[in-house]
């Protein structure tokens, strides 16, 4: 905890088994209270690490739901163990958790009530390896986000992030995508609701079994999110009607 706030990290998991351990030993459980994987039908051990390392609360997807759907189990559960600040840390150990400390921080002291990891500032993504061609489309995807969301964040695609309660009470973000678009989806309806986020300098590793989606899924990942960014403006200016933002 932090001045009582129940701190809860979210782990949502698929084939992680390799991963895992490392990532859940860096956890700073001096502050962090419980934490929390589902696992969306992994085809390898990651439940069975889960249970040897002693991760309490283990939710096991019948079907493979996605990564938006793996995450709306995550805050959902979070929710109902009464966190008052969830972190969503990526378990293939890309993200260092040992940040935890300054997102969470920063929202315990009721400075900023969102708070993410930033593989941009700082050069964290080219340092650790990010494709190049993974490196553009993030600065022409985050530019054209800003401008259409009149934002200043330096990436709205990082997998690192700390909500508040009240940030997650506030927007339905279970009727956003069951798909990878459900991270932008989810910051448009924060930033539509006036919540302002904080950014972290965060470095990052990029290796064989780091997660990553390749460059077809990568391209209809972008299509999607300026889909997002254009639905958000559309809204902002009274002439459409997204559900996400209602």
């Amino acid at each position: 905890m932090i001045k009582n706030k129940k701190i809860i990290v979210v782990l949502p998991a698929y084939n992680a088994e390799k991963t895992l351990e490392t990532t859940y030993n860096e956890i700073p459980f001096e502050i962090v209270d419980d934490v929390i994987l589902t696992d969306d039908m992994s085809s390898d051990e990651t439940v069975k690490v889960a249970q040897k390392i002693g991760i309490k609360h283990i939710i096991k997807h019948d079907f493979n739901k996605g990564y938006g759907g793996n995450q709306k189990t995550c805050y959902n559960k979070a929710l109902e163990l009464n966190a008052d600040i969830v972190v969503m840390l990526h378990p293939d150990y890309q993200y260092t958790p040992k940040l935890i400390h300054s997102l969470c921080y920063l929202i315990a002291n009721d400075i900023y009530p969102v708070a993410i990891g930033s593989r941009i500032l700082g050069k964290g993504a080219v340092k650790g390896g990010m494709p190049r061609y993974k490196y553009i489309s993030n600065r022409i995807l985050t530019f054209s986000q800003n401008l259409l969301m009149n934002q200043k964040l330096s990436e709205y695609h990082t997998g690192y992030r700390a909500f508040s309660k009240d940030v997650l009470e506030s927007i339905n973000y279970n009727l956003n995508s069951d798909d990878f678009i459900f991270d932008n989806q989810m910051l448009a309806q924060i930033f539509y609701k006036g919540f302002e986020v904080a950014e972290v300098t965060c470095p990052t590793k990029y290796f064989e079994d780091a997660s990553s989606i390749n460059i077809k899924r990568s391209i209809k990942y972008g299509i999607g999110v300026l889909g997002v960014s254009f639905s958000y403006f559309f809204n902002k200016i009274g002439i459409g009607n997204n559900k996400i933002f209602k």
